[in-house]
């Protein structure tokens, strides 16, 4: 069982906060990240046995996006959450691309990385949130991981580079950049520009 433990800096302004040990205690790396009011679960579950017959990395990335995250209870004759949204497909590529370079490639073992966001406060946007809780899972778990991750947004408003700018932000913003790296590199840009 892995240790309760807490971690807290200031980024841009606001303070994250990272704990793991807490919950999801059977998984085999567990870690809930908050920025602002945003809080993510992320898990990281590992086979025991490499996988036969794949010649390749078998990690799968779930990003679940639950409406209770935002305040909201589906209701009416359809109850259920339906198929994920393009948005969370897209956060699901974002956090896989700067982790997956860092991962041993003859690793056979299925790494599935369960990302859940449980609290949306609708100004800071949870994917940075999932690249950073699964690069703290990847790290605590058994994998040999050549992490961790960081990963920052950074908007371009007034003629001035913001550091993870709220969602309000980057609707003004000219920048949407996001940059993953270690402590030696940058592992993943990802940028849109007016």
């Amino acid at each position: 069982m892995i240790k309760a433990q807490s971690f807290k800096c200031e980024v841009g302004g606001r303070t994250l906060i990272i704990d793991t040990g807490k919950l999801a205690t059977e998984a085999s790396g567990a870690a809930t990240v908050r920025y602002g009011d945003t809080v993510v679960l992320v898990t990281a579950c590992i086979g025991k046995e490499p996988r036969e017959g794949v010649d390749f990395l078998p990690l799968t990335v779930d990003y679940e996006e639950r409406l209770y995250a935002a305040g909201k209870i589906p209701g009416g004759f359809i109850r259920r959450e339906g198929r994920p949204s393009q948005e969370a497909t897209l956060a699901c590529r974002l956090t896989d691309r700067p982790l997956r370079p860092l991962l041993p490639k003859a690793w056979r073992n299925d790494i599935q990385l369960i990302v859940t966001v449980l609290s949306a406060d609708q100004e800071n946007d949870p994917d940075i949130l999932a690249v950073i809780g699964s690069s703290v899972v990847l790290s605590i778990s058994e994998v040999p991981f050549a992490g961790p991750v960081s990963t920052v947004h950074i908007g371009y408003i007034n003629d001035n580079l913001v550091l993870n700018p709220t969602l309000a932000q980057l609707e003004d913003s000219l920048l949407d950049l996001v940059v993953a790296s270690t402590k030696e590199a940058i592992v993943m840009v990802e940028a849109g520009a007016q």
